[in-house]
């Protein structure tokens, strides 16, 4: 039967106890650098090889994310760091960077590589191409169904989210927070730009006036764990790097008792929960939630449990509790409509006299000026921290004892695990004068291992039934061997090798070109245009369209992204997502993030056309990307982002619930910056506000790239012609 591990987020060395003494099976974690949440408190690498011991000694399994883009100047750094951990006993590395995974690879054929949700993992083609470059576990995009999981056919390991904070987009395909704020999610430095309040209008009537449209609830699979423990996932895997040791201690706990079969109220559990962490919650789309089931538009932060009324009287807060529910002195509320909140530092009874809990009515002191009647949320629970906060581990490491004792021999005893063994020697075994020593008196001495992560699962015994032997040797004898055990656990890492890259010079090398230009296009006017104006390439969204025009010489077909299948391709193709390219002709974009030359390397290598940077990445880098990629690897041709709005997010569904190919639609934020979003049948849409622009390289050979969305045909000879005014 297939195992299916508890997969446990530690964003610091006390959320990775609470992870380990609560009953995970792995946990993941980050160094300071090259992880996807930059902003949590993460680890040194002094800390992490403390982590790595102290988890192996559990049976734990550590992975280190890595998980970020990778630019150039960056990869002698990573490889540096990949090689620290590979050599202290990392069980695998977390990556996002196609260029890094395959050098990884490459150089270290016994590091076992997770292809991070942040690569994208939401097609079968794509879980086939790791599957190729010998990863062994792909993260898959949290947009997947259950049965879209149980139909890979891939013999990958599948990890899947099954607990907490969801992206609104496709993992690595989110550029909001990086093209407003600079602050690039595929950095590690997400700024939430989700959690913020946004209107939307449709031309110049607003439908939806400031509401978190684009916050996702809590994913909860809670209740449904038999289709989990029933599926071909492998890993279940709880987000949460940014949140506290209760937290995850908490969390760790309830999965661990949902997936041992454990009999409990989860209704109980699930009410404990919410005071720790609760955007309301959903069953994600894993288990096939509705676009409205699967954003909270009221509230974007933790909301807590209700647990009453309020109103104000005579300059105090009543509060009327809902039957079943407690407030205690100590524990944090807030007040629903009104958004205020405290911790309950003074409570009052009836007679307003200080008490330290109330089931009924009870009263606090008004520091938040509330005037009027609410909803009283409890935000945190004061009692549980010492009911979750763990000291020891609620699940112990079986050993097994064999004693040898025969008359005459050297005493033998030998203490072992599922995979290491300690064997002490002890004196020759004597006759017994009188009282012989018993396997119980030996057992008893060898049982006392309470403050160890162990527990006995049995003791063998070849024994003489007459032999003397102290019994102070077995308390000696016992902690000598179990300190050995929990060494060789401590130390327990695959054999390092490292083997150099043979990269051939000019292997993958490109016929030269003078610099060209190519667009994508939405309709039939664009497309007119285009043609009109002797562009390389021309992209088409519209498959129709592309039917239409597919003679064309120029003319491609832009394949749907974030699709679950590409083994339909058309002879020309433009894609933004990665897997086996050599079938037919493909072409990619931005989307691809490529921000280093050993992404555009292996993406060339696996079939690629043309070498496409990432938005991420400026004029000065791109000069010095070209400069460096002939050098190691030969000539190319590359394409770069022009004009165009930049695609800041993509989404499966219809949550914004707009009419299919409408592009008069646009999200409205704070600063009053406009967001034009397009649902085309089955995703949607978020385009930046502005189109980005990009002046001409210090190299040719390169294309350069128009993203067209709604522009006329006037508005794109206008783009064109200023471009070509500036060579």
């Amino acid at each position: 039967m297939l195992k299916h591990e508890l997969l446990v987020p530690a964003g610091n060395m006390e959320c990775l106890y609470q992870a380990v003494y609560n009953g995970a099976d792995a946990v993941y974690l980050s160094g300071k650098s090259f992880g996807a949440r930059k902003f949590a408190p993460n680890f040194t690498n002094e800390e992490i090889v403390s982590a790595i011991e102290f988890c192996h000694l559990y049976g734990v399994r550590v992975y280190v994310t890595m998980n970020t883009l990778i630019h150039n100047d960056e990869v002698s750094s990573f490889l540096e760091q990949a090689r620290f951990l590979h050599k202290n006993g990392v069980d695998a590395l977390i990556v996002q960077d196609f260029g890094m995974i395959c050098l990884l690879r490459e150089m270290f054929p016994n590091l076992e590589i997770h292809a991070s949700t942040q690569a994208n993992n939401s097609s079968v083609d794509t879980c086939r191409l790791f599957h190729q470059l010998g990863v062994k576990r792909v993260v898959l995009s949290r947009e997947l169904s259950i049965d879209e999981i149980n139909s890979i056919d891939v013999p990958i390991e599948k990890e899947v989210f099954i607990h907490g904070a969801l992206c609104v987009s496709y993992s690595g395909c989110c550029l909001m927070s990086s093209m407003i704020g600079g602050r690039s999610g595929n950095r590690g430095e997400c700024a939430g730009c989700c959690r913020l309040p946004y209107s939307l209008y449709h031309g110049s009537k607003c439908i939806k006036n400031s509401s978190y449209l684009l916050s996702t609830k809590e994913l909860n699979t809670t209740s449904y764990i038999k289709e989990l423990l029933n599926s071909n996932i492998t890993s279940f895997k709880i987000e949460g790097r940014m949140k506290g040791p209760l937290y995850v201690g908490f969390i760790t706990h309830l999965y661990r008792r949902l997936i041992d079969g454990d009999v409990f109220s989860l209704e109980e559990e699930l009410d404990r929960l919410k005071t720790i962490f609760n955007r309301e919650f959903t069953k994600g789309r894993l288990f096939y939630a509705t676009d409205q089931d699967f954003i909270n538009p009221s509230f974007s932060n933790h909301i807590g449990l209700k647990i009453g009324r309020a109103e104000v009287v005579n300059g105090k807060i009543k509060i009327i509790l809902d039957p079943g529910r407690v407030l205690c002195q100590n524990d944090s509320i807030r007040f629903l409509n009104s958004k205020k909140g405290f911790t309950v530092n003074y409570l009052y009874d009836e007679r307003d006299l200080l008490c330290r809990q109330s089931d009924n009515v009870c009263y606090v002191d008004n520091h938040v000026d509330l005037t009027g009647s609410d909803v009283v949320m409890k935000t945190q629970d004061s009692s549980l921290d010492p009911l979750y906060i763990r000291h020891e581990a609620i699940r112990k490491v079986p050993i097994s004892y064999f004693v040898y004792a025969k008359v005459g021999e050297p005493l033998r005893i030998e203490v072992s695990d599922d995979s290491h063994k300690a064997l002490v020697l002890g004196d020759v075994v004597e006759l017994a004068n009188s009282s012989p020593t018993s396997c119980d008196d030996i057992s008893e001495k060898l049982s006392k291992i309470h403050d160890t992560p162990f527990e006995i699962k049995k003791i063998n015994f070849q024994m003489d039934s007459n032999v003397f032997i102290p019994l102070k040797t077995f308390n000696h004898f016992r902690r000598e061997l179990l300190n050995q055990l929990m060494e060789f656990r401590k130390k327990s890492k695959v054999e390092f090798v490292e083997v150099t890259p043979n990269f051939s010079k000019n292997e993958l090398q490109d016929d030269t070109i003078s610099s060209s230009i190519t667009c994508t296009v939405y309709s039939e006017e664009q497309l007119s245009t285009c043609l009109s104006l002797n562009f390389a390439r021309i992209y088409v969204h519209d498959y129709n369209l592309y039917q239409k025009y597919k003679s064309y010489e120029n003319v491609i077909c832009v394949l749907e992204r974030c699709s679950y299948d590409y083994s339909q391709c058309e002879d020309k193709n433009y894609v933004s997502d990665v897997f086996e390219y050599h079938s037919h002709d493909f072409y990619g974009g931005y989307e691809l993030n490529v921000t280093n030359i050993y992404s555009a390397y292996y993406l060339k290598k696996i079939g690629l056309k043309t070498i496409p940077f990432s938005c991420e990445i400026n004029k000065e880098e791109m000069d010095s990307f070209i400069e460096c990629y002939y050098q190691k690897f030969g000539f190319s041709s590359f394409e770069v982002l022009a004009y165009g709005r930049v695609e800041n997010m993509i989404i499966k569904g219809n949550i914004l619930n707009l009419t299919q190919d409408d592009k008069t639609y646009y999200l409205s934020d704070v600063k009053s910056r406009k967001f034009p979003v397009y649902y085309d049948g089955v995703k949607t849409h978020i385009f930046h506000d502005k189109p980005n622009t990009c002046s001409l390289l210090n190299h040719s050979n390169v294309y350069y790239h128009f993203c067209f969305y709604d522009e006329s045909s006037n508005q794109i000879e206008n783009v064109v012609n200023s471009f070509f005014s500036l060579k």
